[in-house]
Parts: structure tokens; C-alpha cells; sequence
């Protein structure tokens, strides 16, 4: 099954649900602007209650390899998403330690060309563009271009993603995951557990029909 990771994680209610409905990774959110921050503090209180199977991703903007693996370290991070104008050497120093997800906001003219800097990225996130905004936009991101790089990358697909459209997009996207986090909410920061339900069964119906399609080749 595409994998799913819920970001933008608050309070352990909502991390209880998004385990429960399937989540195989949660975002934790350290961009302090975003609605959707969370304190180091308030993030290991969650943390250190989740299942061994659940994957923690600390999502940063812009810090430093230091800063970001000195917390990573702290709160026994699995992985790191950095969301914001990282450069291919701040990348390659944090996969030193961690798994590195390096997300991208696609607006218009993006080239996948700039994937290829990042050879040191476990994973890349392509995010819709909004300025002034890291992620939560609530916009679909161009799906052609992440079937474009899905081909041959492993990519998580993001921006705008709900119940509603998720099927679509696994149909034509093929990614490796996909990630949600205002497509899931009730409001800014607070899941919604129906709605959370509601995208897994999705995911779990595209998946069904794309390996269904894949065996009959």
C-alpha cells in the first residue's frame, strides 16, 4: 500500500488517531510561524508514547545541520524533513545521521533537474507554492511533474491532498507517499478522526486497484 504520513501533529489524541487509521510516519512541525508548530517540549510527550512502528519526522525550515540533528538526536527522530531553502550540503551533513527527506515547492517552471542535486535525499516531498508559506497551503501541487519524477525517484506526494482527491492522485501519480495535513483537519492543528479514516480507506482503495493492475501485466 502507498504509504501515509500525517504532518503537522499537535496533541497525542490526534497521533493516537493517525496511528490507528494506518499512518506509517507523523510530521512534527518546528517551523514556529506555521499553525501547525509544536514545541520540542509538547512534540516529546508525543513521541515517546508512539508505537515502534510509527516513524517521528521533524519537519524544519531553514535551520542549521547542527540545530536540526541536536534536536533530532534530543527526541530520537527517525528521520528529518527539511522544508525550506537547504542547500545539497546541509542535506548530505544531516543524512549523515538521519534519513533526509528533502521537500520541494513546486511552482510554475520547477525543474525535477533540481532533484538531482540532492543526491544525499532519502526521499523528496513536492509541496504546492504559496509565498511566504513552508507546506499547509491546502493547493494541489502539479501531479503530471510528481508522475514525472515518481518514475524514477521515490517521492512523497503533498499540497492540497483530501479524501476526496487522494485516489485520484495515487492513480496518477504512483508515488512512494503521500502526506496530509490541513486535508485531515477540523481546524489548523487538530485532526479530524473521520476525515482521517476516510483518506486512509481512499489510499487503501487506490492501492488495491494500481497492484490489481500491476498483476495483470
Amino acid at each position: 500500500m502507498v504509504r501515509v504520513k500525517i504532518c503537522g501533529i499537535t496533541t497525542w489524541p490526534d497521533a493516537r488517531a493517525a496511528c490507528d487509521a494506518g499512518a506509517a510516519a507523523l510530521g512534527f512541525n518546528f517551523y514556529a510561524p506555521s499553525p501547525r508548530a509544536v514545541s520540542p517540549a509538547a512534540a516529546w510527550k508525543i513521541l515517546r508514547r508512539l508505537p515502534a512502528f510509527v516513524e517521528p519526522v521533524g519537519v524544519f525550515v531553514n535551520w542549521t545541520p547542527g540545530a536540526v540533528l541536536s534536536l533530532a538526536d534530543a527526541l530520537q527522530l527517525t528521520s528529518v524533513q527539511l522544508h525550506g531553502e537547504e542547500t545539497p550540503r546541509d542535506v548530505a551533513a544531516c543524512a549523515r545521521r538521519r534519513r533526509v527527506i528533502k521537500a520541494f515547492r513546486v511552482a510554475p517552471g520547477f525543474s525535477l533537474a533540481a532533484l538531482r542535486r540532492y543526491p544525499a535525499a532519502a526521499a523528496f516531498l513536492l509541496d504546492a507554492a504559496r509565498a511566504g508559506q513552508y507546506g499547509g497551503t491546502g493547493q494541489t501541487t502539479d501531479w503530471a511533474l510528481a508522475g514525472q519524477a515518481a518514475r524514477s525517484r521515490r517521492i512523497i506526494l503533498a499540497g492540497g491532498l483530501t479524501p476526496e482527491n487522494v485516489a485520484e492522485a495515487i492513480r496518477r501519480v504512483r508515488p512512494y507517499a503521500v502526506d496530509v495535513a490541513s486535508g485531515v483537519e477540523s481546524r489548523p492543528g487538530r485532526k479530524d478522526p473521520g476525515k482521517l479514516r476516510a483518506f486512509f480507506a481512499e489510499v487503501q482503495r487506490a492501492s488495491r486497484e494500481l497492484a490489481a493492475k500491476t498483476e495483470k501485466r
